[in-house]
Order: structure tokens, then sequence, then C-alpha cells
């Protein structure tokens, strides 16, 4: 009796690249749409500072009417108080004429020894008309003097009012300062630290093998700010080493600089930015330095205004033996 061998047949290997492309993908459109929704996030936040901006910039400019208005009525009742106290003058002026002159007459009459009964019957009409003359005078005097206190007392009312705007107009300039400076504030986006090795040909590869690294490229943009005035725009870099140190040296460009919520931190490298209003800006500078790069995470975040404005990683690993 003759037996068979029976060879078993052989499973299929399982190709797991799709799985991997798939997983690869999931992770992009990941990045991708973090990176999406935080640029509508920003843009969000600058059109509510914008909003802002504006809304503060009506009220100044109405506190500002108000101010001009308590500014003219003040005037006006400076220049009224004048008029009253000329009007005043000139009818006092008038009266003591008036007064000087029956005076005058009574007593012209009077020094007289042989006045007639006429002559002392004309003394006695003018002595009334004396009197009714000191009476309205007395009268005159009393109401311009009522009407001269209540000016004074209006007059304090509108400095008070006067002061209360300024008050007003002092705090809405400076809110309006604030959130200037809030919103004038620019953002950066896109921020990413290139690892490169140079060769002695002088051509550069991006490595992120610690010990091939010659220096480190720290590119990013700047965005669109509708706030933010044209002009030069001073960026601070600030570089963290895998101890968490930060990479700071002076003989390089380094220093330290205040920041508005961390107080006094160390920069690596302060960049003039030639910005324009509502446009974005490519930011690109290299960074050596003595010491070799060693592995690790570098952290690299990104000020303005003395707000930190986008931060990012990069990791360098150890190289093996051949590498």
């Amino acid at each position: 009796m003759s037996y068979e061998q029976v060879t078993p047949e052989k499973q299929p290997q399982r190709d797991n690249r799709n799985l991997i492309y798939g997983v690869l993908l999931a992770a992009l459109l990941g990045t991708w749409g973090y990176i999406i929704y935080d640029k509508s996030k920003s843009s969000e936040k600058i059109d509510q500072l914008q909003t802002q901006y504006i809304n503060v910039d009506s009220n100044r400019n109405e506190v500002q009417q108000l101010y001009n208005s308590s500014l003219q009525r003040l005037d006006s009742l400076t220049g009224t108080n004048q008029q009253l106290t000329e009007k005043l003058e000139s009818q006092e002026d008038e009266r003591t004429k008036e007064i000087d002159r029956l005076k005058g007459e009574i007593k012209s009459i009077l020094s007289k020894k042989n006045a007639t009964a006429a002559e002392l019957a004309t003394a006695k009409l003018k002595i009334n008309e004396l009197n009714t003359s000191i009476s309205s005078y007395v009268a005159e005097i009393a109401q311009l003097k009522g009407e001269n206190q209540q000016l004074v007392v209006r007059n304090e009312q509108i400095t008070t009012e006067k002061q209360v705007v300024e008050k007003n107009l002092e705090a809405t300039e400076t809110a309006k300062k604030q959130l200037e400076d809030l919103g004038s504030t620019l953002h950066a986006s896109g921020i990413s630290v290139i690892p490169i090795n140079e060769k002695s040909s002088g051509k550069e590869r991006e490595t992120n093998t610690a010990k091939r690294v010659d220096k480190l490229r720290i590119v990013f943009n700047v965005d669109e700010n509708r706030i933010a005035s044209t002009g030069e725009k001073e960026i601070y870099v600030c570089m963290y080493g895998p101890d968490g140190q930060p990479i700071s040296i002076p003989a390089y460009g380094s220093g330290s600089f205040n920041t508005r919520d961390e107080g006094q931190k160390f920069f690596t490298n302060k960049i003039n930015v030639a910005y324009e209003q509502g446009k974005k800006s490519a930011v690109s500078f290299d960074w050596r330095q003595d010491q070799s790069f060693v592995a690790g995470d570098y952290k690299v975040e990104v000020y303005h205004n003395g707000f930190k404005i986008g931060e990012s990683i990069t990791k360098l690993k150890k190289g093996g033996l051949f590498s």
C-alpha cells in the first residue's frame, strides 16, 4: 500500500498597505480640518474685534460731540454773565446820575431861606420822585443780582457736567486704544521648524536626525489684519530646547522682552516684518548655534504686541549606527 504526502497550501499574506494609507489619509484630513477650523476662529475673532473697535469709535464721537456742546454752552453762559455785569454797571451809572440830579434840585430849593410854597411843593414832588427812583433802582439791582446768582449756579452745573464728560471721553479713549491695540495684534499661521543639513557643496536637505542638523529654519505666515496699519512690525520668536530652557544667545541677537500675560521672557530672535494692511506676509529665518543640536522636541513661540500669536513643535531624533 502506498501513501501520498499531502503538502498544505500556503496562505496568502495579508496586504496592510490599504489600511496604513487609510490611517495616514485620515490623519492628514484631520490636520487640514484643524488648520481650517483654527483659521476660521482667527478670522471670526478679528471680525469681532473690528466690530468692537467701530462701536467704541462711534461712542467716542458721540462723547466728543457732547463735550463740544458743553463747551459751547459754557462759553455762552460766560458771555451772558459778562453782558449782565455790563448791564448792571450801566444801569447803576444811569440811576446814580438821576438820583444825583434829584438830590441837587431838592437841595437847591431847601437851601433858599425864603422859598415859596410852590417851590416847597415842587421839592416834595421831587422827593417822591427820588424815593420812587431809589425803590426802582433797588428792585432792579435785586433782580439782576438774582439773575446773576442763577447764572453762577448754572455755570457751576455746566462746569460739573463738563468734568463728567471729560472723564467719560478719557475712559472711552482708553477703551478705544486698548481695543485698537488688541485688534491690531497680528496672527501667525503655518509655523514650521525645518531641520536643515548643509552639504559641503552648499546644497541643503531636510533631516530629522539631530547630529546631522546644521541649522533650524523657522518659517510662518503673518495673516492679514484689517485693523493693523501698514508699517514695520516687531515679531519676537522664542525657541526652547528639549530641556525646556529658552534658547537665547545675545551674541546672535537674542534678548528679552515684556509680554502682556507672562511677564518678561527671553527671545531667540527678533524680526522686523514689513507689513501691509490686509495682506498676508511670509516670514523665514535660519537659526544656527555654536553647540550641536540634540535629540528631542524643539518648541517655537511667536509673539507680537506682547501677545503669543502662534506656536509649533518639531522633533529631532537620535541617529542610528549608520545614519
